[in-house]
């Protein structure tokens, strides 16, 4: 691996839950971390029981363990980048944002993990605005996919039209950069990125892949696009780069267990 032939590699933290089935969450952020040649570091917000077919438990951490494990990290491997993934309660992500407002001018890479695959909301109502107050105005990147950006634009979205006028009322929570992931749209998908300034700067569309081995597909376009950001790379190529990593690791997706399998994220080590 080349990152082991670096004397100092470029750090990337992310603060996210454990996936126990290393598909999603920090498994999935440290595989794509190492797969594009920078140091993972994580801050575990919580431990789930979960294999490709179900969740079967959730245990929060506190408060104590969550801000012991920033504040180590911040003093020793201070983080070039962060990507944000699965809080869960209003006081995890009030602390969060509390936290990443004690970080020097480093890219903040926000995964609004707030809706699952069945629609169902992962996060209360209090824990949304607590994040729109809060967070979301301390965040680079705010990568939503369109169950999450209907929750915070207020909006259904069905087309690309929608997903323009959508984008607006995000950009008004106060990110500096919006990733709209269009992955939930049928057809091809288009991921479209916008900036407070300039709004549409970058239109990203991709040929489906039909295959049920998407698990951790959002987590893992998030903590890609950190990781490039990480060693320096501009906005518009580390969401490129991002978006053909997880292309690959989607078409090159591993068959285990009987459910949504995982993405391939060691793909390019092999060819």
């Amino acid at each position: 691996m080349e990152i082991m032939n670096n004397a100092r590699p470029k750090i990337a933290m992310s603060i996210a839950g454990s996936d126990s089935g290393a598909g999603a969450g920090i498994q999935a952020d440290l595989k794509t971390f190492a797969a594009l040649n920078v140091y993972g570091t994580c801050v575990i917000t919580a431990v789930t029981a979960q294999n490709t077919v179900e969740v079967s438990g959730v245990e929060m951490m506190n408060n104590q363990i969550i801000s012991s494990q920033f504040n180590s990290l911040k003093t020793d491997l201070y983080p070039n980048a962060i990507k944000i993934g699965m809080l869960g309660t209003d006081e995890v992500v009030l602390l969060i944002s509390e936290l990443i407002g004690t970080t020097n001018d480093i890219p903040i890479v926000l995964d609004p993990v707030m809706v699952a695959k069945s629609g169902d909301q992962l996060i209360s109502d209090n824990a949304i605005k607590i994040m729109k107050e809060n967070l979301i105005p301390k965040s680079t990147l705010l990568t939503p996919n369109i169950p999450e950006a209907e929750v915070l634009s207020g909006m259904k979205i069905n087309t690309k039209t929608d997903m323009l006028q959508a984008s607006q009322k995000i950009l008004n929570l106060g990110p500096q950069y919006l990733l709209l992931k269009g992955g939930h749209m049928k057809g091809d998908p288009i991921d479209l990125l916008f900036n407070e300034k300039e709004g549409l700067i970058l239109e990203l569309p991709q040929k489906r892949i039909y295959t049920k081995n998407t698990h951790g597909t959002g987590c893992t376009f998030s903590s890609a696009i950190t990781a490039e950001l990480a060693k320096g790379e501009n906005f518009i190529d580390s969401v490129r780069i991002g978006q053909k990593y997880v292309y690959e690791s989607i078409l090159h997706s591993i068959e285990l267990g009987n459910g949504h399998g995982p993405l391939n994220h060691l793909y390019k080590f092999y060819n």
